[in-house]
């Protein structure tokens, strides 16, 4: 399975059953899976949603935002639990106004998994933590 750096967003290979083992990356020698969303940016986005083999889940979210503050440690938690089934990560709409607009992010927060470029799910709106884990278990 092609699983992207959260630190240097390289590609790794990593045989699906060694995903849990704690796998480092080949490049930068960093932890592939540290329980923690990582921050999506125009630099490291494609690595991510489009080539790498996990799924994706991204918080479209701004500072600003009540729900998506209230959201956020339900979305950390998530990563916490869930990796190394999923990626979680984060993209401020604010710093990352092109990736927003390429999305056409509207509203926030906005919830989207994506999976070797392809959108498998979308939803406006944040989620109690039930409701959330059952949504991403729809979308493996």
């Amino acid at each position: 399975m092609l699983v992207a750096c959260p630190n240097c967003a390289a590609l790794n290979r990593v045989p699906e059953q060694r995903l849990a083992q704690q796998p480092v990356c080949g490049k930068c020698k960093s932890a592939l899976f540290n329980g923690t969303p990582i921050e999506l940016t125009s630099s490291n986005f494609a690595a991510h949603a489009n080539k790498a083999e996990l799924p994706l889940v991204v918080d479209f979210w701004a500072s600003w935002c009540g729900p998506c503050q209230s959201f956020a440690p339900v979305f950390n938690q998530a990563a916490q639990e869930l990796e190394p089934h999923f990626r979680f990560g984060k993209l401020n709409t604010e710093q990352q106004q092109q990736l927003a607009a390429q999305f056409n992010i509207r509203s926030i927060p906005t919830l989207m998994i994506f999976k070797q470029g392809k959108i498998l799910a979308q939803q406006a709106g944040a989620f109690p933590k039930q409701a959330f884990y059952q949504w991403l278990s729809n979308h493996k």
